[in-house]
């Protein structure tokens, strides 16, 4: 993946640009739309959590997906989208907790872990990380708006709740920019050997303050726990706040270092596409045409002979549907051929079903292999630069 120049083509003078990225952001947004809505309500049945999750995947897939540039970046950004709709689905539909607060911490850090381990990433210091961990906050921010609109945070104005939401988001950056970093610094590439001192200060006032919450009872956690309880109610919190997002953020990188070379594939589909649509359109017509030839056929032995075929069908959609079942090699789930002739027709529609596959797959090969294969090389020679 190329190293990411979000609005270079803006700056170059490109008038075209603005509108092509916001097209991109569209196409980006529909297919991450269309796979993590469903899965989301099959997760959960709250339409808060759908919006929820949808709303991440869709500001985090838009995010990488236009910063990475036209090649590379449109597909990467759905991928690593899908799997923060999808996650974020899980959390919220299965954790026995509710509340936005309780994706923040594990969604930012696999969110960060996804795009460091992406091949090409520019995260090579402390300071590349503490970068994206903000842009990443603040995308996710964005994503947890519509669902905290839909539970009526602007009812009223700005609602403290709301403000602490987007507040912890953009905030939190620091704590997962540096587990991040302790767990990058050992990696080829990596620039710093440690973190610097405004990092750890940071992240220490975060700790302080969460300390100092519980203990005052600012938080639902620390009210009414005697002493000790106390000292172990805020070493559990430390230890889960460091614990949720280092575990997050490894496994992100380990996902996305594993998935992403495996469906590189899919990025060349276009190209073999183009070359490969009008053979398939024409053996979908030819596979079409003998689908509804031998439904008439059908549908007349059953006029002339009405005890051809079991619960025999009435009107040209069942025996279309008959017909379809037929050519897959499939029984269809009403009706069967009982006569001598009926079974005679079933069989001769199979063997030119099969026959116009066989005939049609090795006719196409031959014509466009030549064309296949020179993509294929541009391909390769692509992956070796």
């Amino acid at each position: 993946m190329p190293r990411w120049t979000f609005g270079h083509d803006i700056a170059d003078g490109d008038k075209a640009t603005l509108p092509r990225l916001i097209w991109l952001a569209c196409r980006i947004a529909m297919v991450v739309a269309m796979v993590v809505v469903p899965f989301g309500y099959a997760t959960t049945a709250l339409h808060t959590d759908v919006l929820m999750s949808t709303g991440c995947g869709i500001a985090i897939a838009v995010g990488v997906g236009v910063r990475g540039g036209p090649r590379s970046g449109p597909w990467t950004g759905v991928l690593v989208g899908v799997i923060i709709g999808v996650a974020t689905a899980l959390i919220a539909g299965l954790s026995p907790l509710e509340g936005f607060a309780v994706l923040v911490l594990p969604i930012l850090a696999l969110a960060l872990g996804l795009i460091a381990g992406m091949r090409g990433s520019s995260l090579t210091g402390y300071r590349d990380v503490t970068r994206e961990a903000f842009i990443v906050s603040v995308l996710l921010a964005v994503g947890f708006l519509p669902a905290w609109i839909a539970e009526g945070a602007f009812a009223s104005g700005l609602r403290s709740d709301g403000l602490q939401l987007a507040g912890s988001t953009l905030v939190l950056f620091v704590w997962i920019a540096l587990t991040a970093g302790l767990l990058s610094h050992r990696r080829e590439g990596w620039r710093d050997t440690r973190p610097p001192l405004l990092l750890i200060l940071g992240a220490a006032a975060l700790a302080i303050l969460l300390i100092v919450g519980v203990a005052s009872g600012t938080f639902e956690e620390g009210r009414g726990l005697s002493g000790f309880s106390l000292v172990a109610m805020i070493a559990f919190l430390l230890a889960v706040s460091a614990a949720v997002p280092a575990a997050a953020f490894l496994l992100g990188r380990t996902v996305i270092t594993w998935l992403e070379p495996r469906l590189r594939v899919y990025g060349y589909l276009a190209d073999y596409l183009r070359v490969m649509w009008v053979p398939i359109g024409a053996f979908a017509v030819g596979y079409l045409t003998i689908i509804v030839l031998f439904a008439g056929f059908y549908g007349m032995l059953g006029r002339i002979q009405p005890a051809a075929f079991s619960n025999a069908g009435t009107g040209i959609t069942e025996w279309l549907s008959f017909s379809f079942y037929t050519a897959l090699g499939q029984d269809f789930a009403t009706m069967s051929p009982v006569s001598a002739a009926a079974r005679i027709l079933v069989g001769a529609h199979l063997i030119l079903s099969a026959g116009w596959a066989v005939v049609m797959f090795a006719a196409v090969m031959s014509s466009i292999g030549p064309r296949l294969d020179r993509i294929a090389r541009r391909h390769a020679e692509n992956d070796d630069d």
